[in-house]
């Protein structure tokens, strides 16, 4: 099957043609850093790490962009509460988040451009709507954009505009989806804003938030680019602001691919600070999850469905983990070159079939998963051949370039003690007990200690 994605903005499957044969110019939203990002944010980036993991697999030359807000309504509330200078928040929580990004695997941007070293172009960008009459100046110095200027707005996000008074605006960056209305492009200063302000022709203040992504992605990526993400929640007015205003200045197309990820629910219900069930990153590391359990938990489901974060499924993540990292142990253990051949068992293809398939999660990790259970047996009962072996070793390699399940951090053995503690995981899918006894003293006797656990076998130095 050919790579096709769900183009938010035709509400359809499309085939995926990138603008340039190989190269792909990928622009996701990042974080707004005036606080930790939650484990609902990393729905999203785990999303977007899937995305640009299978593309580099396919074959592209990805050229991957990751904003960083640090110039909106709350960053500054934040270092007006904390009586600080912008930056001093910005720079503390955006630290924070390439920490959580490193910790959970999630491949690193080419780029992160902030808002604030990108305000020259968003000047630029504005001036140009201003001079072809897609924007208008109020008394103050702001500037709006007039939506009823644009035919099309409204389209991402299927909006009925026609009953909306021409004369309605806002200054808030976020809104209600009901409420389409003409958005500020430039806010004119106000002693609340304290030191986030610029010089601009029409008048000093600062960018509006809509304006901030349309300036970065066509600094790094150019006017017209291949695919933009986000969550559902950045469609309205994000989005559909975003897209609006980069036409009307350019002229031009702006994205081809519009993806989103739906949002996530933790045990079952909204997350909420309120309801004690709002997790960062940090929090889950004290309850003891792994990066690759929460990988697991994000990308189970489809992106473009809810799915339902929870620490009752922890035990269930961290055993699923523990057995494709056995796997991926017994069969190093067994391949005689990992260098040679790039054969692929036919499960491959099918498991291939699923991801190009807008990313098919769902079906891509039940495919592969029954193929280990069954491979998992026939190597311990010595039933497979070298090649097919190194034919496994290539497709588990490929699986992992994927989901990065496989936990980095086993320990490195000796090769005897590697050696007995494989023929003990031998015996005891055997149910030869008595050997299982006999090795399990063996292993002790070269000082490490192995515990049957509900994850498998788990192994520590005396």
């Amino acid at each position: 099957m050919a790579l096709q994605f769900y183009n938010s903005y035709s509400r359809k499957k499309e085939l995926f043609q990138p603008i340039t044969e190989d190269e792909v110019g990928l622009y996701t939203c990042g974080p707004t850093v005036y606080d930790f990002s939650h484990i609902g944010n990393f729905r999203t980036f785990m999303f977007e790490d899937l995305l640009k993991r299978w593309l580099l697999h396919l074959g592209y030359n990805v050229k991957h962009i990751m904003n960083i807000t640090d110039l909106d309504d709350k960053t500054i509330a934040k270092a007006r509460n904390e009586k600080v200078e912008l930056r001093v928040v910005t720079n503390r929580y955006a630290d924070h988040f390439m920490e959580d990004l490193k910790w959970l695997k999630i491949l690193p941007a080419d780029k992160y451009p902030r808002a604030t070293d990108s305000i020259k172009k968003m000047i630029d960008i504005i001036q140009v709507l201003l001079d072809k009459g897609f924007a208008y100046r109020e008394s103050n110095g702001s500037i709006y954009f007039n939506i009823h200027s644009f035919p099309d707005y409204g389209k991402l996000t299927n909006l009925n505009i026609e009953d909306q008074q021409k004369t309605k605006r806002i200054v808030d960056d976020e809104y209600d989806k009901e409420s389409p209305q003409d958005f500020a492009l430039w806010k004119a200063w106000k002693e609340e804003d304290v030191d986030a302000v610029w010089d601009a022709p029409w008048g000093r203040g600062r960018p509006g938030w809509h304006i901030e992504c349309s300036a970065m992605s066509s600094e790094t990526l150019g006017d017209h680019f291949d695919i933009h993400c986000g969550g559902v929640d950045n469609m309205f007015p994000h989005h559909e602001n975003e897209l609006a205003q980069s036409i009307c200045s350019t002229g031009k197309k702006f994205v081809n691919y519009w993806l989103h990820s739906e949002f996530l629910l933790v045990d079952g219900g909204k997350m909420s600070k309120s309801l004690g069930n709002f997790y960062t990153i940090n929090d889950l590391k004290k309850k003891g999850f792994s990066a690759e359990s929460i990988r697991y938990q994000l990308l189970a489901g489809h992106y473009r469905t809810k799915i339902s974060f929870s620490f009752n499924k922890k035990q269930e993540s961290d055993k699923l983990v523990q057995r494709i990292t056995d796997f991926h142990s017994l069969l190093k253990k067994n391949v005689e070159d990992e260098s040679k051949g790039n054969d692929l068992p036919d499960s491959y293809y099918e498991f291939s079939d699923a991801m190009n398939d807008d990313l098919n999660t769902p079906k891509a990790l039940a495919v592969f998963l029954t193929w280990m259970k069954s491979e998992m047996k026939r190597l311990t009962n010595d039933e497979m051949t070298i090649n097919e072996i190194k034919s496994a070793w290539n497709y588990l390699n490929v699986f992992n370039s994927v989901f990065s399940f496989i936990d980095e951090g086993e320990i490195i053995l000796p090769d005897n003690v590697e050696e007995l503690i494989n023929l003990r995981n031998i015996a005891r899918i055997k149910k030869d007990w008595n050997l299982s006894d006999s090795l399990r003293s063996q292993i002790k006797r070269e000082g490490w200690l192995i515990e049957d656990t509900a994850d498998g076998q788990k192994v520590k130095k005396i």
